[in-house]
């Protein structure tokens, strides 16, 4: 398997899991999203330092590699809050669609940061993506605040990923991207969840142990440790999918026809630049 097709693999997984960590999330109930995100990235810390302790290599933080850990992690925390947000505040699937504007700003990043150039096919399939998944919050009364806060977590998410992608050309390993980024957003998080604990069920733990948000983090570390943005990042609007799926099983939520539309655009999207990609091999 080459790299962009490992690259397509893992995207594709960490959107499988960050569906899933969507649903959980939803799943635990009315508790505060900074809580939620503690006990998210909580386990999510855990099992990178045991990769880590298993792996005997160390945490290590390459020559010159701070400061892309510092933004990787400042923009993935205030992404995932808001995200977390959104999620309590919309239909998933409609929360997904804001919060994956994402591959759209790795893209744009990794074109500024990093000059991965793009083909002006690889351009219009993101745009087209992009715009499928602008469709239902632009041609419909969504709740204004939770969208622009969901669209917020998109665009820093985005920019988080976009520092993956130069840590992983910079040598940093994907493990101690990992840990450092959950133990700072633990740490960034821990004095509110001290100063306004909310009581939780067996069930609300469970729900938030977290598994599935370090599948999603070990995913899409590794996928743009494997591929450039411009080939993979539109396999990451799968989540989208995932997410209708999970939210009409679990919640009984059924998508509107602005949302089917969009998911036909992003998939059909997906498909050419997925044969565009295979005709240039």
């Amino acid at each position: 398997m080459n790299s962009r097709y490992k690259g397509i693999f893992f995207i594709t997984l960490s959107a499988l899991s960050f569906a899933f960590m969507n649903a959980f999330v939803r799943l635990s109930g009315d508790l505060p999203s900074v809580q939620k995100s503690f006990f998210r990235n909580l386990v999510a810390f855990f099992i990178a330092l045991i990769m880590i302790i298993r792996s005997k290599d160390g945490f290590k933080i390459e020559k010159g590699n701070l400061k892309y850990m510092i933004l990787r992690a400042t923009f993935g925390t205030v992404g995932i809050l808001c995200n977390f947000y959104a999620v309590d505040h919309l239909v998933l699937s409609d929360a997904s669609m804001l919060n994956k504007m994402s591959p759209f700003f790795v893209i744009i990043f990794s074109f500024l940061l990093l000059k991965e150039k793009m083909s002006p096919a690889q351009a219009l399939a993101v745009a087209g993506a992009f715009i499928g998944s602008l469709i239902k919050p632009t041609f419909t009364n969504m709740a204004l605040v939770p969208s622009l806060i969901g669209l917020c977590g998109g665009i820093c998410a985005g920019i988080a990923y976009a520092m993956v992608r130069i840590l992983g050309q910079r040598g940093q390993k994907g493990s101690s991207v990992v840990i450092f980024f959950s133990g700072f957003s633990c740490v960034v998080t821990l004095p509110y969840l001290l100063l306004d604990f909310h009581p939780m069920s067996g069930l609300q733990i469970l729900t938030l142990l977290g598994l599935a948000a370090a599948g999603g983090q070990f995913g899409i570390t590794a996928a743009y440790y494997h591929a450039p943005a411009k080939e993979i990042s539109i396999y990451d609007y799968s989540q989208i999918i995932f997410s209708t799926i999970l939210g009409f099983f679990l919640f009984g939520q059924v998508p509107d026809r602005y949302s089917v539309l969009g998911y036909v655009i992003i998939c059909a999207m997906a498909l050419w630049m997925f044969v565009y990609n295979k005709n240039r091999e």
